[in-house]
């Protein structure tokens, strides 16, 4: 009993005794000291009788001091005094220590088996002031006093009677038919139970010649005794009466549709492995709770996981109401709830934003004002009204209390009021006080009829109580014990002949020490020396016979399908799931402010940083034109973003695993919440990208290309976030990721094209005629080369010129250098003549000039002659070679003469913006947008070699920027100025920011199907030595 109830009753006792005229009498005394021994030890007695008289000292000279001239009588006296000590007693009782304080205050006024009038004045008002009901005021009084069960309402009473009742309580009590009734083999007499409905509590009087008995103590007939919860009721001859049994006679007509809960010969074992759960049945109906007792490792979590469908078993059938849980799965959608160990809140947002996005996504068909009402009543429910504004915060910097935070995961599952709900772990970490706050909200849904499943790691002996069913695990996933909580250490100690083994719960104060069950399960053998051995005294596989003998109930066949409780749960459309995941994640972003204010000021600040350090000036006076750092800054601003965006979603989706496996539980939408991350960060990257062009841009004096600069750093970026986003979704910690990150950046740096020419790689990989494949898969070579070639081709002076230049440098290449090296090699097979020697050599060269002859022909549309059929090693001569060689010169002249004409329209229409816009503009309008070192490497004049001699042909590596790409397959150098597909020409900005989005589009199918965390998977189940040794160290960092 607590000890603020113990202490109102003793107020109360004191004033009883007060106002008897002649004092407290000898009897008076005996009953105190009656009551108070069957609450308490010898010690307490004496302290709390000590207490009394003290008290009753006090009333007795308040009593002497009050003027009686200005109360009306003796009466008014008393209810003046009561009144007062009654207001100010309720203040600190809750309503069921109210409730229990008048109880025992109607037990102690009937003690001597009668009630005077002034007992019954105090009785009055302490029941009104109290604020008791009159039916439970009545009923409390028929019981209690009257002993007229009649008089009971029905509903309220359950009469313990044999399993064979006589006729004669049907002839003696008018409602023997519409009470509850509880039947026990062997047992004599009856035993009536009154239940108080606002409180729970239960008060029993038993009538009859058993001795009963109950926490250690013995029940005399005929006294009434408060029932405390967890409490079984024993006798010689009886099977233990089980205060769950009871309880659940009075809740179980408040259930409409019941739930039977079924598993027929279930298995599951884990692969290659004695680890799972053993074969195992059971039957367990609504109004339940049930706690899941075991040591480490015993698979208490893998049964849980079996229970609510996560993995399916070996072999047997779990079944609801007759569905199965796996074949039926689409019907018993909403009816299971699951509370993991861990925490499943968001961090960043308020107690009511918790529940709040979580109703919006477990009633798709409610309107706002229904989900406020539902999460403000969860509120109220979960006793967290006062604190709905505050920010939950995470495990290290919590906002909210562990007790609060784990009713308020709970609460998560409760809102959608789940008929089955399974929780991991509830009491874990919190302190007793906050244990059994939690304990209690899980015993209040069993009574409101929900079946609750609880895994409890070593429970105290209050909370124990509160389950109605325990199931124990062994080692090896073996179950040891089915049946009554406190009654499980009396099958222990009874199952290894300890001397004790009826007892299980200390005499004295009803405790039960529940570390003893597993102590006793996992016992040692002792060794010789006296000290416990390796070997268990009883192996689980015994532990485990004896339970199939004695608790496992044999079950056969499939039951009927019952109609199902009705489920709330509405999975909402996938439009409204997108909508609902984007209000939250905006909602919890701006809540961080530490992280928006980085995400918003760090891409500024590096641009500043670059864009300063970047900005050469010769003899202090800046020229953009003159800037020598430009090309290195444009890479740079591609690595930034890239960096940026693949950093600001690496941790995205692995922070919210825990809550994605609550919503994948719910069968929420996978792809409405990877759009709603991915919406977020793709506004957020266009904000960054535009911020650092500004700035960078500003600082730098670029003009005119902010547009084309921002599409390639903001798809770029965007490539970033959803690379980012694979490695959240895959890796399993957050160290893992960010070793991970380089891995990844630093081949995008050096394969880029800006760090190391495509054309200076390793031979293996290096193709003189496009960029390798290798480069091809990096976004950073796309990126580039698509500043780069904009840059060039579009600023604002070099645009008008272009199309000239392009002509101009691809016919002087020609005349310069191609048509001269095919002389060259006509006069090296003169020569060679017929020389075996050089055959190879000569047979190579010809082809090369037929190849080159043949495209120089189809573009000047000067054709050749007869003689280019002679342009064959066995069929060339001197004269072939003489007339190939006037052919050249030929052609070269012509190309020539196209230069020429090529330079004056160049040169006219350089002449018509001189005029327009005057020498010192057009100047002004070079140096202003045309950067020298830009063009330097995109015409790659720095290269000495102008032209490479590959096997099947000479390669042009002058003016890459002017030069025609050499596939119809998108293929190109690097820096082309179009790709090309068939015939279609796209323009290189375009088509690399195709290329870009292609593969991020691509990594978004990797990140839909989970590919990074699948193949981390397929190489954990590979047996090589290797990654065993070092890749799932790596992983698990």
């Amino acid at each position: 009993m607590r000890e603020s109830v113990l202490l109102a009753l003793i107020h109360i006792f004191a004033i009883i005794s007060t106002i008897n005229p002649g004092g407290i009498s000898s009897r008076g005394k005996k009953i105190l000291r009656s009551y108070l021994r069957r609450y308490l030890n010898r010690e307490l007695e004496e302290e709390y009788y000590a207490l009394f008289e003290n008290n009753l000292e006090f009333y007795s000279n308040e009593l002497k001091t009050v003027d009686k001239d200005e109360l009306a009588d003796e009466d008014s006296l008393v209810t003046f005094q009561i009144t007062n000590i009654c207001r100010q007693i309720k203040k600190g009782l809750f309503l069921e220590e109210r409730m229990i304080v008048f109880l025992q205050l109607l037990e102690f006024a009937f003690e001597d088996g009668r009630i005077s009038q002034q007992e019954q004045t105090i009785i009055d008002i302490v029941a009104r002031t109290f604020n008791i009901s009159k039916k439970e005021f009545d009923n409390a009084c028929a019981f209690m006093i009257g002993r007229s069960y009649n008089d009971v309402t029905p509903d309220c009473l359950l009469l313990i009677e044999n399993d064979n009742p006589k006729k004669w309580a049907a002839d003696e009590y008018s409602n023997y038919e519409k009470w509850h009734h509880l039947r026990v083999k062997g047992f004599k007499g009856r035993m009536f139970i009154l239940h108080i409905e606002s409180t729970g509590s239960l008060i029993l009087i038993y009538d009859g010649t058993l001795e009963l008995y109950f926490k250690g103590r013995d029940i005399i007939a005929c006294r009434p005794y408060l029932l405390e919860q967890g409490v079984n009721i024993k006798g010689q001859g009886i099977e233990p009466i089980y205060y769950s049994h009871i309880f659940k006679e009075f809740i179980s007509i408040k259930f409409p549709e019941k739930i039977v809960f079924e598993g027929h010969d279930i298995e599951f074992m884990f692969r290659n492995s004695d680890n799972g759960v053993r074969r195992m049945n059971f039957r367990i109906e609504s109004g339940n709770l049930i706690g899941l007792m075991g040591g480490s490792g015993v698979g208490k979590s893998t049964m849980l996981n079996l229970l609510q469908g996560k993995i399916i078993p070996t072999s047997g059938n779990i079944y609801i109401n007759g569905y199965d849980l796996h074949v039926d799965s689409e019907q018993l959608t909403g009816l299971i709830g699951y509370v993991p160990q861990d925490d499943l809140l968001i961090e960043e947002l308020t107690v009511y934003q918790n529940l709040y996005y979580n109703a919006r996504l477990c009633f798709g068909d409610y309107n706002e004002e229904q989900l406020n009402k539902t999460v403000e009543k969860v509120l109220v429910d979960l006793d967290l009204l006062e604190i709905k504004d505050l920010q939950v915060g995470d495990v290290l910097n919590k906002k909210v209390s562990g007790g609060q935070r784990k009713r308020l995961n709970i609460g998560l599952e409760l809102m959608r009021g789940p008929s089955v709900l399974f929780v991991d772990e509830p009491t874990s970490g919190l302190s007793s006080f906050d244990s059994e706050k939690v304990m209690m909200l899980l015993k209040n849904q069993s009574v409101a009829g929900k079946l609750v499943f609880a895994i409890i790691h070593q429970p105290s002996s209050d909370i124990l109580k509160m389950f109605d069913k325990l199931w124990i695990l062994d080692k090896g996933g073996y179950m040891v014990y089915d049946g009554d909580p406190v009654e499980a250490l009396v099958y222990f100690k009874t199952e290894t002949s300890q001397a004790n083994a009826a007892e299980s719960e200390c005499p004295n104060c009803g405790n039960i020490e529940t570390e003893d069950i597993l102590h006793i399960i996992e016992v040692k053998v002792i060794d010789n020396a006296g000290f416990p051995g390796t070997e268990r005294q009883i192996s689980p596989v015994e532990w485990y016979e004896k339970y199939r003998k004695k608790m496992m109930p044999e079950i056969s066949g499939k039951p009927p399908m019952v109609k199902l409780p009705p489920s709330n749960f509405r999975v909402p459309g996938r439009a409204y799931q997108i909508r609902t995941f984007i209000k939250r994640n905006v909602t919890r972003k701006f809540a961080d402010r530490q992280f928006m204010t980085i995400n918003l000021l760090e891409v500024p600040l590096l641009a500043l940083i670059l864009g300063f350090l970047s900005k050469y000036s010769e003899n202090g006076i800046y020229l953009f034109s003159a800037n020598k750092n430009y090309p290195v800054f444009l890479f740079m601003s591609i690595i930034v973003v890239l960096f940026v965006g693949l950093t600001v979603s690496a941790e995205e989706i692995f922070r919210d695993r825990k809550v994605l496996e609550r919503e994948r539980f719910l069968n929420l939408s996978w792809m409405s919440y990877l759009l709603s991350k991915i919406s977020f960060l793709f506004v957020l990257s266009a904000i960054q990208s535009l911020s650092f062009l500004i700035v960078a841009n500003i600082l730098l004096e670029v003009r005119g290309m902010l547009f084309q600069q921002w599409i390639v750093l903001f798809s770029t970026a965007c490539f970033g976030n959803i690379l980012g986003l694979n490695i959240s979704a895959g890796m399993r910690s957050a160290v893992s990721i960010y070793i991970l990150i380089p891995l990844l950046l630093v081949p995008m740096l050096l394969l880029g094209g800006a760090m190391i020419r495509f054309d200076d790689l390793h031979k293996s990989i290096s193709r003189k005629i496009y960029v390798p494949v290798i480069g091809d898969v990096m976004a950073t070579r796309w990126a580039y080369e698509a500043l780069m070639v904009e840059e060039f081709k579009s600023n604002k002076f070099e645009k008008p010129f272009f199309r000239y230049d392009m002509q101009i440098s691809q016919n002087d290449w020609y005349t310069s250098f191609l048509i001269p090296e095919l002389k060259v090699k006509i006069n090296e097979c003169k020569a060679a003549g017929k020389n075996e020697e050089y055959s190879d050599y000569c047979k190579a060269n010809l082809k090369k000039v037929v190849y080159h002859i043949n495209e120089l022909s189809a573009v000047t549309g000067i054709k050749p002659g007869e003689w280019l059929n002679h342009l064959d090693y066995d069929a060339f001569s001197d004269a072939a070679g003489d007339e190939t060689i006037s052919y050249l010169d030929s052609l070269s002249s012509y190309l020539r003469t196209v230069i020429r004409e090529l330079n004056l329209s160049k040169d006219s229409l350089y002449n018509q913006m001189s005029i327009a816009m005057g020498k010192v503009k057009l100047l002004e309008l070079r140096e202003r947008n045309y950067n020298e070192n830009l063009a330097d490497i995109v015409r790659n004049t720095l290269n000495k070699n102008k032209i490479f001699d590959s096997e099947k042909k000479l390669i042009q590596k002058a003016d890459p920027v002017f030069m025609k790409p050499g596939s119809k397959w998108g293929r190109a150098h690097f820096y082309a100025p179009y790709k090309q597909i068939g015939n279609l020409k796209i323009d290189t900005l375009l088509f690399n920011v195709i290329m870009i989005w292609l593969m991020t589009f691509a990594l978004f199918v990797t990140l839909y199907y989970n590919a990074l965390k699948k193949f981390i998977i397929f190489l954990e189940s590979l047996k090589l030595p290797l990654w065993r040794k070092f890749g799932r160290e790596l992983l698990q960092i």
